[in-house]
């Protein structure tokens, strides 16, 4: 009689906040960890002012030079279009091992995105921010995504290659929405951007964190 197989330990899960960092450097970091690194991670931090773009942008979305105000201009290997990142804004990337399909082949990148999606959904409920969800067919978390007036509180770009995960998300704690009017946020022209100041929510970004961890 064969004996049955041992139970796999499962795999470390380390969470790191990183105060304020520049986006090249993070995303040097992220291939470093998604290069060489057997546990997984969730990397929690704010960006100096910068905006990114992905594999597939250009910079037609862009609306004004960023050196105008101060803010880096950096391409990413991810999914989206041209998003903003800076102080007050809790970005977060979740570097894990993601298994495929009934166990093997590709990872599934849809179910992938809606787990970051109500990770977020759930922190803003915890927060009293109730009317939010997902506005089909716009990645992210908006508010009041089925109202006249749906505006997105957090974005998501991530990328999975060799059944790893990169990048992530970025959910608008109290950040300067003048930044926004430079852009055309993901390139989504009819819908707006907001944060949980704008929606009334008074929290500072080190509890925002506190609840990000606890629910990841």
């Amino acid at each position: 009689m064969t004996a049955p197989a041992p139970p796999v330990a499962p795999r470390p899960f380390r969470v790191r906040w990183l105060g304020r960092v520049r986006y090249r450097d993070a995303l040097a970091l992220q291939k470093g960890i998604h290069e060489h690194g057997a546990d997984d991670h969730l990397l929690l931090l704010e960006h100096h002012a910068v905006y990114t773009l992905g594999v597939r942008a250009g910079t037609r979305n862009l609306l004004a030079p960023p050196d105008e105000v101060g803010a880096d201009l950096e391409c990413a290997d991810r999914g989206g279009d041209v998003t903003f990142h800076g102080p007050g804004q809790l970005v977060g990337y979740p570097l894990l091992h993601l298994p495929g399909k009934r166990g093997g082949g590709m990872a599934d990148t849809v179910a992938y995105v809606r787990s970051v999606e109500d990770l977020l959904i759930g922190v803003c409920r915890d927060l009293g921010l109730d009317d939010v969800g997902r506005l089909h067919p716009y990645p992210g978390v908006w508010v009041e995504p089925d109202g006249p007036n749906p505006r997105k509180v957090a974005a998501i770009g991530v990328r999975l290659t060799r059944a790893r995960t990169m990048h992530g998300f970025a959910l608008n704690v109290d950040p300067d929405l003048s930044y926004f009017d430079r852009m055309v946020p993901c390139g989504i022209a009819e819908h707006g951007v907001t944060s949980l100041a704008a929606e009334g929510v008074d929290i500072t970004m080190a509890d925002v964190v506190d609840l990000v961890v606890e629910r990841a």
